[in-house]
């Protein structure tokens, strides 16, 4: 799989889980994906929740990793 194959998975993926943040008043966008790493930017309610590391490390980067076992990490990319 190319990495623009690879960025169409991680953003088909990424539109699935953006209904549950936006549920709990956050957002999810994908930035980039760079030598096996998703960079992501949570926003709303997301971008200053105490479970951010949780989100991000237990639920998205979990889900992307099982779809695309190229992926090795998620990283929030702050403003």
């Amino acid at each position: 799989m190319n990495n623009s194959d690879i960025e169409l998975k991680i953003i088909a993926i990424i539109d699935k889980l953006r209904p549950f943040l936006i549920n709990d008043g956050g957002n999810l966008e994908f930035v980039k994906y760079e030598d096996n790493v998703v960079y992501v930017r949570l926003m709303g309610a997301c971008r200053d929740c105490a479970m951010l590391d949780v989100t991000l490390k237990d639920g998205i980067e979990e889900f992307i990793k099982n779809e695309i076992p190229e992926v090795k990490e998620v990283v929030n990319v702050k403003d």
